[in-house]
């Protein structure tokens, strides 16, 4: 500086900055309570505390947590106004660790997966018999996915006064997959025994009569139903994923009605993986191995097993055959 006097002038102070120090540190929220995730809407989330439907909170994600996608089923941290009054809102400092997932892609070329249920034990795969037609290649979809997140697949079939079931359900014969009917005149004794106490999933293609049986099992859903177009599809009718409770104890997830369900985010192993018996024997596998035995896989050690195991191995091949033609 030139031999001036020093004034304040010489000071240069950066406007709108305050004096005081940024920190990473966050609360800890040892107040907050426990609450599942029942509806997502645009930024807000439906949750009940304690899983208590008698207890409904409307929160948003509280600004620590960033873009942590928070779905149907998480099990999440609430603060706030926990009264679940009109026009409350509440904040979800947490998101628990997830025990399974239900995810998929757009597509097959579609790395990017998504989650769009979580914490479910059970996938009930609906299929209608007829009107439209059944498509197998969705459930082997379906059971890859539940296998891979985790979830129980159970296959439920619709519409049982239109067709038979015999010829579709025999091609999953060897897949030790629960079958039960929930047509409009089947009781449902038995799937409401299966889903008792459990938190299920529901899946399936529009049109297949999913919300109807969400109607029949929640008669105070009201969930839309809608009809199958001229070309074999069915109309959109439910739009968002949403989880009611069961009367008879437990939850059931209503979602939307798919037409496309890409595993691309899904390797051989995990499918394998499913099938506890076999797990181990894929550790002998070279890398890279995509377990369909020869001649694409000459040396896969599935081929090692005999007797009863390799009824299984079958099975899961054709699990696996399914994810390459995807």
């Amino acid at each position: 500086m030139s031999p001036r006097e020093y004034d304040e002038t010489d000071v240069r102070v950066r406007p709108g900055r305050g004096s005081r120090p940024r920190t990473k540190i966050r609360p800890e929220h040892l107040d907050a309570q426990r609450g599942m995730v029942v509806t997502v809407d645009r930024g807000r989330w439906g949750c009940v505390l304690g899983r208590d439907p008698d207890r409904p909170v409307t929160a948003m994600r509280a600004r620590e947590l960033g873009r942590t996608p928070i779905v149907v089923g998480d099990d999440v941290d609430i603060v706030g106004d926990l009264s679940g009054r009109t026009d409350t809102l509440a904040r979800i400092v947490r998101r628990g660790e997830r025990r399974t997932v239900l995810r998929r892609t757009a597509d097959d070329t579609d790395p990017a997966e998504r989650v769009f249920v979580a914490n479910a034990d059970q996938l009930l795969i609906v299929i209608a018999l007829a009107d439209p037609p059944p498509r197998s290649g969705l459930v082997e979809r379906a059971l890859i996915a539940a296998y891979a997140g985790g979830l129980v697949p159970i296959l439920c079939l619709t519409k049982t006064d239109l067709a038979s079931a015999e010829e579709f359900t025999a091609q999953f014969s060897d897949l030790d997959l629960t079958i039960v009917v929930a047509g409009r005149n089947d009781p449902l004794d038995e799937v409401e025994a299966l889903l008792a106490n459990k938190v299920t999933a529901m899946l399936g293609h529009s049109g297949v009569g999913k919300s109807t049986l969400v109607n029949r099992l929640v008669p105070e859903a009201h969930r839309p139903t809608g009809s199958v177009t001229d070309v074999g599809r069915g109309r959109h009718t439910s739009t968002q994923s949403l989880a009611l409770p069961l009367k008879f104890g437990g939850w059931v997830i209503d979602t939307p009605g798919i037409r496309s369900f890409g595993l691309a985010h899904i390797a051989p192993d995990d499918v394998v993986a499913a099938f506890s018996d076999l797990a181990d024997a894929i550790e002998d596998c070279p890398r890279g191995c995509g377990h369909m035995g020869p001649p694409a896989d000459p040396e896969c050690a599935l081929d090692t097993l005999s007797g009863a195991a390799q009824s299984r191995v079958q099975a899961a091949r054709r699990l696996l055959g399914a994810l390459r033609e995807a």
